[in-house]
């Protein structure tokens, strides 16, 4: 006896009593999904910022060709760069500039006003008119934002020449502005001419050390240097961004940047690279080494969208740093100038300096201290980052969700 299979709409049809009407399934719409953050990146970034620390404090010349920190920030701030310009160039550089400047602000507002308490005035300069117009580069640093030199200390917190120490990262956002305002000019060149462009900046930096460009302003040649020591990093950024080093073979880069790197650490040994010195005081070589060095991490860039499980135990930690970077690089200088001089007033203690003279004598203690009053200024000032990026302020934005008041879901940085 053959079965007669059933009409094929009787497959569909619905079990007895029930309604024959189906509504319709709503259709369904994928959400936008939201930028993954490249944890190797964020890794890469938080090491830099430690190193930066470290150097400040120890003064070691071995360490920036350890790990070229400044290189690092630039590319990976130019990998970023280039990702965002895939929106309209002036919304995108609007964006960047006003993520920069409050962090700004802020150690000006603070800055400025300890140094006018101690007599920093129009006068000091000796001239008046120049001193009220240099106050402007405090709120766009398209040059470095002026300070005072030789101020005298606050007994117990602060040592000598004080403002000299708040100063000395300023280079690095008045650099850091110049990159964010010719990147979309760079990113043309580099679709056009991809190596000329990423290797221009070395070129300029050859031209100025060999003496074939000469640039009598300083405040412009100090701004040219720069670019000619970090521009190549930079643009290495976008370039990876961009795919340029996927279309190379995969031995290219291992195979060339240790030649670049040897060439760049040999002209440094041979022009003044000692005790006492380091890459940056010869710009050509930092430019070599750093751009040899970049290439190398950038050519490994695993892109973890997670953190390998050895590393999850540092996610926190990363998440902090990278949610504080600027907050950190403006303010580690006067936290080691502060944590140096408590430190050095406990020789005044007699028990410490007769038996424990080694322990005043180690840095390692106002490392520790300087890394405390960090995080004081992360709890103190890092909130101008948030309101820069248009956040909720946080105090402590170490992606825990508690620092993201209970929302379960990891908060987007840029």
């Amino acid at each position: 006896m053959s079965t007669v299979p059933p009409p094929s709409d009787a497959l569909s049809s619905p079990p007895p009593g029930t309604d024959d009407t189906i509504p319709p399934a709503p259709p369904v719409t994928a959400e936008p999904r939201k930028p993954v953050r490249d944890r190797y990146f964020d890794l890469l970034r938080a090491i830099a910022l430690f190193r930066v620390v470290l150097y400040h404090l120890m003064g070691w010349a071995w360490l920036p060709v350890v790990f070229p920190s400044m290189g690092v920030m630039f590319a990976l701030a130019g990998n970023l760069m280039a990702r965002s310009l895939k929106r309209p160039a002036v919304q995108v550089v609007r964006s960047r500039t006003r993520r920069l400047l409050p962090p700004l602000w802020l150690l000006g507002a603070v800055g400025v006003t300890g140094m006018v308490a101690q007599g920093w005035g129009p006068d000091s300069e000796g001239h008046p008119g120049w001193w009220w117009f240099h106050l402007l580069y405090w709120i766009v640093p398209l040059s470095d934002p002026p300070f005072a030199e030789g101020l005298p200390g606050v007994h117990h917190i602060l040592g000598e020449d004080w403002a000299a120490e708040l100063g000395g990262p300023l280079w690095y956002i008045r650099a850091y502005l110049w990159y964010v305002l010719l990147s979309p000019f760079l990113l043309k060149a580099l679709k056009a001419l991809p190596w000329p462009t990423i290797l221009s900046p070395v070129a300029l930096a050859a031209a100025l050390e060999f003496g074939w460009l000469h640039i009598p302003v300083a405040r412009i040649d100090s701004a040219v240097t720069d670019f000619s020591t970090f521009g190549a990093c930079w643009i290495l950024g976008m370039a990876h961004q961009q795919g340029v080093l996927r279309r190379l073979p995969r031995y290219a880069v291992p195979s060339l940047a240790p030649f670049v790197a040897a060439f760049g650490l040999w002209y440094a040994l041979t022009h003044g690279f000692e005790e006492g010195h380091d890459l940056d005081d010869i710009p050509f070589a930092q430019s070599l080494w750093s751009l040899a060095t970049v290439a190398l991490l950038l050519n490994i860039s695993p892109s973890w969208t997670e953190w390998p499980r050895r590393l999850r135990r540092w996610d926190r930690l990363v998440t902090l740093l990278n949610s504080r970077a600027v907050t950190i690089y403006l303010w580690h200088n006067l936290c080691i100038l502060v944590a140096a001089t408590v430190w050095d007033d406990l020789w005044s203690i007699d028990t410490l300096a007769d038996h424990e003279a080694w322990l005043l004598e180690s840095p390692w203690p106002v490392l520790a201290l300087a890394w405390a009053l960090i995080a004081v200024c992360i709890v103190a000032f890092g909130w101008a980052e948030d309101l820069a990026a248009k956040r909720k302020p946080r105090l402590w934005p170490d992606g825990s969700v508690a620092a993201r008041g209970g929302t379960g879901g990891r908060r987007r940085q840029g």
